[in-house]
């Protein structure tokens, strides 16, 4: 079985159309309003969705150069993945996940130890999101050193949780909420050493980790420095911290690795995975060395980091499906290959215009820079209603964000590319 071709985009209607626009009306009735932004237009509405492609409640097909947040590397609803939820699903739906656990949370915990960087012992926590996956790693942090203090990076996003809140740098998430966070809790600059050592420095609490994304994702796509990581590690090294990758959106294949640590050969500490694990089902991890993950005490019956749903029974076996997809179809090795031309032929379409500070990539991972954020909004906006799902990144919405299924086509991929650079003329 294997993800269906990707079709060019179909319209039947203006985007967004009649039916997703009275969705958004009877939403922003039932919902709070700061979570689904209806201007200056209405979002569309998904109904279904299949390899690289999304039909909204309209009728309009579009090609998806988003992943759904980076979540689709097998593809939307891959038919391998489909089939293990529902084999899953109708065999067993919940189970007691620290108590009497699902077999096949065991099979999923054995294949990421397996997958661990480096390829030592490795040991894990599953959890249900990203943000969850970083806030066993800054417990975890704390556990293994005594200390509370974490060196972050300016543009940083690890979620809105108040741990993974207290480590994310963006100002609009933080500042209403500054009162319940704890300061312990420094901003390095992205690609300075130097300037990491400066800012561990002026910690208030002494350093027990430092907290890095190889790739800054929602900060804009912004790829470490060749070498920098291998920096972290030595410098984690020589003061006895944590080096933790926050790998939930560069995860299983989106970078051309694995993990886009594994570009340097940089083995983490701990690494916080989540998105492209399960291709659609709502599961995370941190994984880590297993001596420092045997710094958590052993379970007298109360774990000090679990929930209700801990090893959801078709999240495992969603994530298991995934991880065969991506080892079978050599996906991460595509995403590579693929991923190169399509940054050369990105690069064709927007080096030379005026207004584009920057056209990178690493795999299947690609961005715009604008130097107007307004003109990065525009350009989305205008691919949307030509068919083409793309989504803005970075501090201020800078940055075009393109980060597709690793199974789309690659002459559909050209295409689309095509459409964005039409609409940012």
């Amino acid at each position: 079985m294997s993800a269906p071709r990707t079709l060019p985009p179909e319209l039947v209607t203006a985007v967004p159309g009649p039916r997703s626009t009275a969705l958004a009306e009877r939403l922003a009735r039932v919902e709070s309003r700061n979570v689904t932004c209806s201007q200056p237009a209405p979002p569309i509405f998904w109904q279904r969705a299949a390899g690289a492609n999304v039909w909204d409640v309209d009728g309009n097909r579009f090609v998806d150069l988003s992943a759904g947040f980076g979540v689709a590397n097998a593809g939307h609803a891959h038919p391998r993945v489909v089939d293990a939820v529902r084999e899953q699903s109708g065999e067993l739906l919940h189970a007691m996940g620290d108590v009497h656990p699902a077999a096949v949370k065991v099979e999923l915990l054995e294949h990421l130890a397996a997958r661990f960087p480096g390829g030592g012992p490795a040991k894990a926590v599953l959890g249900s999101s990203g943000s969850d996956a970083v806030e066993i790693a800054l417990k975890t942090a704390q556990l293994a050193t005594g200390h509370a203090g974490v060196v972050a990076f300016a543009g940083a996003y690890h979620g809105l949780t108040f741990g993974a809140l207290e480590v994310s740098w963006r100002p609009t998430f933080r500042e209403p909420f500054l009162a319940r966070l704890p300061g312990a809790t420094v901003f390095a600059r992205f690609g300075d050493l130097e300037d990491v050592m400066r800012s561990a420095h002026s910690c208030p609490e002494p350093v027990g980790a430092l907290l890095v994304e190889p790739v800054q994702g929602r900060g804009g796509e912004r790829i470490a420095p060749r070498g920098f990581l291998g920096a972290l590690r030595e410098l984690c090294d020589e003061e006895g911290w944590l080096l933790v990758a926050d790998e939930v959106y560069t995860g299983f294949g989106r970078t051309g690795r694995w993990f886009a640590c594994e570009h340097d050969q940089v083995v983490p500490d701990l690494l916080c995975v989540g998105k492209g694990l399960s291709s659609g089902m709502p599961i995370s991890a941190c994984l880590g060395r297993a001596e420092i993950m045997d710094r958590w005490p052993p379970s007298a019956g109360e774990a000090l980091h679990t929930q209700t749903f801990l090893g959801h029974p078709p999240g495992c076996a969603a994530a298991l499906a995934s991880l065969a997809v991506l080892e079978d179809g050599k996906l991460v090795e595509r995403s590579a290959e693929v991923g190169d031309r399509a940054l050369a032929h990105l690069r064709g379409r927007f080096e030379a215009r005026e207004g584009v500070v920057d056209v990178r990539g690493l795999g299947l991972l690609l961005a715009v820079e604008f130097s107007d954020p307004d003109a990065c909004g525009e350009t989305c906006a205008a691919a949307l209603r030509r068919g083409v799902i793309t989504i803005p990144s970075g501090d201020d919405g800078e940055v075009l964000s393109l980060t597709p299924p690793l199974v789309i086509d690659e002459d559909a991929l050209r295409a689309a590319i095509d459409v964005v650079a039409e609409c940012a003329a």
